[in-house]
């Protein structure tokens, strides 16, 4: 069964960009648990660049490396969050936190 992407007014959950985050919902992204794939400190960085907007990113960077995590953390593949983000066309902003975060 096919169905077409919903698009403009005829999406179901409309997408939200200005949102703002608070310091108790991006903390809460600390307590995350990972597979037992994933390193946890890897797998709370990457979660927390796919779900929030570079503001928000930006303060939960200063939270994970108060927390003591690891901001070089790599996956199973070997590649650290930098890496990944660079690869991605419009991460220019996430790429430039991590960096300013001491990421390499």
């Amino acid at each position: 069964m096919s169905t077409e992407k919903k698009t403009g007014a005829n999406r179901t959950q409309p997408a939200v960009r200005d949102e703002w985050w608070s310091d108790e919902r991006v903390k809460s992204f600390l307590a995350l648990e990972s597979s037992q794939d994933e390193t946890p400190d890897f797998h709370i960085l990457q979660k927390a660049y796919r779900g929030m907007v570079p503001e928000a990113f930006s303060r939960f960077i200063s939270f994970f490396i108060e927390e003591g995590k690891n901001l070089n953390e790599r996956n199973k593949q070997g590649e650290t969050l930098l890496q990944i983000v660079s690869a991605h066309r419009n991460s220019e902003e996430y790429a430039e936190i991590l960096k300013a975060a001491g990421a390499e």
